[in-house]
């Protein structure tokens, strides 16, 4: 419509049938108007994701409500009440769709549920009872690569003239079948008509984002979910769409599919898997809302078993700067761990840590993300399946229990359950449940921004500021009691919001003790 209003003024120039005053009205009123589609257009205007606490749920392992030892979407809807009980306000689900695996990291279906899991009936049951909750729910959603038994690929596998041929990357007479993929792994694999690329698995076929059908349909997938009423997705290996020489490729497809999401519901939530570091990660921040934050997840777990903070203190402005400079609005998803990771128990060894590094795991900013079983200290080592192991809900056995995997972890001696911890008010559960009600009671904690102090080794300490509210969290990361003064750069009342005690503190100074392991929240 600008091109056309232009060609009319230009026109009327040319001809000198409009006056000089209907000139300049008309060309005021053409800039106006461009300037205005212009910024409608912005593919980086986007709505900022405050205040999220999210829970990822395998649902395999999480409540089985017809018995059949696997966890299903009514089991999962059956024990919503739990999950609210966390104080938390979004749902990440793991692969939900059909899938040969028990993972469901292939798919052989993007618009049905796995029937082992229930209907899409279910499911939408389910996402209307989170919304009623007051939760919002995020599917993952995995198109780096199909199940080789998709019938996309199956029929691609038939022959070269395949109509499906070119929704995946098949060798030419050029390429070295032989060459490793970006982990060092075998990527060419021939099932008969050819060698395709699947950098995963044989049985996880790459798709070809070259290919602008591939690309329509993966929006298409999108926006099917989206109008069910789904707030978002998981995008998993966001950084494998191409091969590392095209990174730029990558990130302009994430680009388009961003802006699409967003046409189609406006405050949509899209959050990366982009196992990296953070200068790897940043410019995924100029499409999506969130990446995860893998290096804050071994800061935070290193700084919890080594008793030193120096590493975490070193790393934290970095990353953050970081990410500013690529979009200064980013929106950061931190964790401990995930479905791909050792669990964190079995990596900090003991409650005191545990309830330390989810501490300053739930003070951090940005939308926080916990793995289920974390809250009651599950323990997991490879291979995947047992850090994957069903959910405790009883320390022996009871109803809604899966047994799709027979537990090898969390059984016996050391067999953590909710059963357990519902009633013991120390418990590892009521300690992420009180430290998410708190970060959802203060604006500072739950959307402000964050500033380290500097502090020796065997202290962290930062303030979190939103508005003209700021609070000071001093975490005591050893095992032996410290006695420390603090330069917050601001004046507070000094009240510790934990136990109600006052701190000693004078011209921005605070005098606090600590002990082995804890930490003061103050204001």
């Amino acid at each position: 419509m600008n091109y056309l209003l232009g060609s009319i003024i230009l026109r009327g120039i040319v001809m000198g049938k409009i006056s000089k005053l209907l000139i300049f009205l008309s060309l005021f009123l053409f800039i106006i108007y461009a300037n205005a589609c212009t910024f409608n257009n912005d593919k980086n205007v986007r709505i900022k994701q405050d205040g999220m606490v999210y829970y990822e749920v395998f649902v395999r392992s999480f409540y089985d409500s017809d018995g059949d030892g696997i966890g299903d979407i009514k089991g999962l809807t059956e024990k919503l009440s739990y999950i609210k009980s966390l104080g938390v306000n979004g749902i990440w689900l793991m692969p939900i769709f059909k899938s040969p695996s028990y993972h469901g990291y292939d798919v052989t279906d993007y618009y049905n549920i796995n029937s082992e899991y229930g209907t899409n009936e279910d499911f939408e049951r389910f996402l209307k009872r989170a919304h009623e909750m007051g939760m919002k729910v995020i599917l993952d959603l995995v198109i780096n690569h199909t199940s080789s038994k998709h019938p996309w690929f199956l029929n691609a596998d038939t022959s070269p003239n395949s109509k499906y041929r070119n929704f995946y990357i098949w060798a030419d007479k050029d390429t070295n079948t032989s060459k490793l993929s970006p982990f060092g792994t075998k990527q060419w694999h021939n099932k008969g008509s050819g060698f395709y690329n699947g950098i995963f698995w044989s049985e996880m076929p790459d798709l070809n984002f070259d290919n602008k059908n591939v690309r329509k349909e993966i929006k298409k997938i999108a926006k099917y979910w989206l109008e069910k009423g789904v707030d978002g997705f998981r995008l998993d290996a966001a950084m494998h769409i191409y091969p590392p020489e095209r990174t730029q490729d990558t990130l302009e497809w994430w680009d388009e599919f961003s802006q699409y999401c967003r046409s189609v519901k406006k405050d949509v939530y899209l959050v990366g898997e982009v196992w990296s570091n953070e200068r790897a990660i940043a410019p995924y921040l100029k499409y999506l809302d969130s990446c995860f934050n893998f290096t804050l997840s071994e800061s935070i777990i290193g700084t919890v078993i080594n008793e030193d903070s120096s590493k975490l203190q070193y790393s934290l402005p970095f990353v953050y700067d970081e990410y500013k400079n690529s979009y200064k609005d980013y929106v950061d998803a931190p964790f401990l761990t995930n479905h791909d990771m050792e669990r964190v128990m079995n990596r900090v060894a003991n409650i005191d840590k545990m309830k330390l590094a989810s501490a300053i795991l739930l003070m951090m900013p940005g939308n926080p993300f916990i793995y289920y079983g974390e809250e009651i200290g599950m323990k997991g080592l490879k291979p995947d399946e047992y850090i994957r192991e069903p959910f405790k809900w009883y320390r022996v056995y009871g109803r809604g229990q899966t047994k799709w995997e027979e537990s090898i972890h969390n059984l016996g001696d050391y067999s953590p359950s909710v059963e357990q911890q519902e009633s013991e008010p120390d418990s590892l559960l009521n300690h992420y449940r009180n430290l998410i009600k708190l970060r959802q009671s203060y604006s500072s904690l739950s959307k402000g921004d964050l500033s380290l102090i500097k502090t020796d080794s065997n202290v962290f300490a930062f303030k979190r500021t939103f508005n003209n509210e700021t609070m000071v969290i001093v975490f005591n990361v050893t095992s032996k009691k410290v006695t420390t003064d603090i330069d917050a750069g601001v004046n507070i009342e000094g009240i510790n919001i934990l136990n109600n005690k006052n701190v000693k503190h004078a011209n921005n100074i605070i005098y606090i003790e600590l002990q082995p392991y804890s930490y003061a929240i103050l204001k």
